[in-house]
Order: C-alpha cells, then sequence, then structure tokens
C-alpha cells in the first residue's frame, strides 16, 4: 500500500501505525484521514496482526484538523463537507470498532481530532511532560461533534460537557484522572512501555476471546438490556465450542503456563 502520509509496520505480530506530517504537526486532512482508515482496516484483516499502536512522528501525536484544509474545504458546497466530516466518522468508527486491541501512544498533543483518535483507542498512553489533550473546538468557532460520542462514552457526559464547553487542554496527568489516559509515562521510557505492554498483551491472550470481546462490547451499544442478556448467553455458549477455550480450559486444568 502506497500511502504518503502514514507509515504502518508489522512485526512481531505488533501493527504500529505513525502519522506522518511532521511540517503540519501531523494535523488531519482528507488524505491522512484516509490513509489512516485504510492502515486500520489492512491491519485489522491480517491474521498476524494481533495488537495495533497508534502514535504521530516526531514530537506531536496530532494537532487536530489541519486549519488551512478546513479553510479550503469550508468555502465548498454542504455536500463536500459532509462527505468530509462523514470519512472522519468513518475513521473513528473503524479503529473503534475494530477486533483487535488498540494502543494510543500520546508523544506530544492530541487536540480536536487527534484528541478524538485516543479516544477511540482501547488503551491510551501518555507522555508525563509532553502530552497535552484538548478539544479547543469552541474557542476557534467550531464544535467538536464527531469526537463527542466517543468522548461521552469515555469519560461520561459529565465529564465530557466540563471538558469540551470551555475549549480546555489537560496535561497528562489532569487527562489521567479524567479517564482519557490509562497511564501516564516517562517521555523517555514511553516507547519502550507502550511496546512492552503490547508484547504482553500480544502473548497473553487469546486473539479469538480478544476479536470476540470487542465485538461483546460493540453489540452491546446497539441491544437492549433484554436483547444483550440473549446475545451474550448465546455468544458464551458459542465460545465454549473454540479451539481457543478448550486450550485455554486445558492448560488451566493442568497449571501449564499458556503462551498464545
Amino acid at each position: 500500500m502506497n500511502l504518503s502520509t502514514v507509515n504502518y509496520t508489522l512485526e512481531e505480530r505488533l501493527g504500529t501505525v505513525v502519522m506522518n506530517r511532521p511540517e503540519r504537526r501531523n494535523a488531519l486532512n482528507d488524505v491522512m484521514i484516509r490513509e489512516l482508515t485504510e492502515a486500520f482496516q489492512s491491519l485489522g484483516r491480517n491474521v498476524a496482526c494481533r495488537v495495533i499502536i497508534l502514535t504521530g512522528v516526531e514530537t506531536t501525536f496530532c494537532a487536530g484538523m489541519d486549519m488551512e484544509f478546513l479553510h479550503m474545504i469550508s468555502e465548498k458546497i454542504h455536500e463536500e463537507n459532509l462527505e468530509d466530516a462523514r470519512n472522519l466518522a468513518k475513521l473513528l468508527q473503524t479503529i473503534y470498532v475494530t477486533r483487535k486491541p488498540v494502543i494510543a501512544m500520546v508523544n506530544g498533543a492530541a487536540l480536536g481530532g487527534g484528541c478524538g483518535l485516543a479516544t477511540v483507542c482501547d488503551y491510551v498512553f501518555a507522555g508525563k511532560d509532553t502530552a497535552k489533550l484538548g478539544v479547543p473546538e469552541v474557542r476557534i468557532g467550531f464544535v467538536p461533534a464527531i469526537i463527542l460520542p466517543f468522548l461521552v462514552k469515555r469519560m461520561g457526559e459529565g465529564r465530557a460537557k466540563e471538558f469540551v464547553l470551555q475549549g480546555e487542554v489537560i496535561d497528562s496527568s489532569t487527562a489521567a484522572a479524567r479517564g482519557l489516559v490509562t497511564e501516564v509515562v516517562h517521555d523517555s521510557a514511553l516507547s519502550e512501555h507502550v511496546m512492552k505492554f503490547a508484547k504482553t498483551l500480544a502473548s497473553t491472550t487469546s486473539a479469538n476471546s480478544v476479536a470476540l470481546t470487542k465485538e461483546l462490547f460493540n453489540r452491546m451499544n446497539e441491544l437492549s438490556f433484554k436483547d444483550s442478556l440473549e446475545f451474550t448467553a448465546n455468544l458464551n455458549a458459542l465460545t465454549r465450542k473454540t479451539e481457543d477455550f478448550k486450550k485455554g480450559i486445558e492448560s488451566f486444568l493442568k497449571k501449564e503456563k499458556l503462551e498464545w
């Protein structure tokens, strides 16, 4: 796949997606949104990939939407702006529903859409001194519309409202206290820490079980409480017939250490 704004690799079962527009602080434009979507779709389909890591090149995670691009496209007709907005929504949804664990390695500013990208990941590790997360849209006459549903899911409505209505930008420790960040790590150790965590996750969990569990979370958002009980009972029964379940139970009963 020939990409111009995104680099992605797959090594030792770990997929790494790197936003690569350093001259624009890894800001999102139509090309990067499309290429990020393609990269996540490709890794999501690849059975050799167990965990996906998302980060930005150099010292920025993602500065949000590219202001020059937004200025340009805002002059076009509504239908073109709607298509562009839907493409961003598709990217966030693609990351959110992928059946592999996704880790955001926030190595600098994650603002607006960049904060949204971190929010849709399953785990968010942030640099202690360099990471900043924020949604400053209301300070520039914009709205954090597309990322808001995901912020509410992660933070809860009350905290999300407090966060976005003042266009706040917060440090990594404050973000962790508010539920946006999983763990704060010293910047010099961030990459090594994330890689170690990802490898541990890949080696200690069943790929099939993780995929089914992520599907379970995704379906729970769509079903009524009554329907969710029936769905979960059915999934529980079906999982008992899988090879991974049989392998796990046998290992547990024999008290053997299991490597996935």
